[in-house]
């Protein structure tokens, strides 16, 4: 169970986007995942009539370090770390530690 997964809210704690906030759009890979918004960069693209890409320069999100992002607790307004509790029906939820509050609830 991944302590960060894709639809999250996270906030950047290192890096050039320090600060800002977005939502998790996918994991690359164990270590690596995309967030909306944050660590653009431009790319050239070359035009391709038979797949209908027109070319040029685009903005295009690149993956960020999971060690650089923390989950985002909207109810604290901060950054917070993540645990894990077994409930009483036997399920495995992820809570933050500050409060104890369920992620996504």
């Amino acid at each position: 169970m991944d302590k960060i997964r894709k639809g999250d809210e996270v906030i950047i704690i290192a890096g050039k986007d320090k600060g800002k906030r977005g939502t998790v759009v996918r994991r690359v890979s164990a270590d690596r995942i995309v967030v909306e918004g944050v660590n653009r960069v431009k790319k050239h693209v070359k035009p391709n009539p038979v797949k209908g890409v027109v070319g040029g320069v685009v903005d295009k999100d690149m993956p960020l370090h999971i060690s650089n992002v923390a989950l985002y607790n909207a109810g604290a307004k901060k950054a917070d770390r993540v645990g894990f509790k077994l409930l009483e029906d036997g399920t495995k939820v992820r809570v933050f530690k500050s409060n104890g509050e369920v992620v996504g609830a």
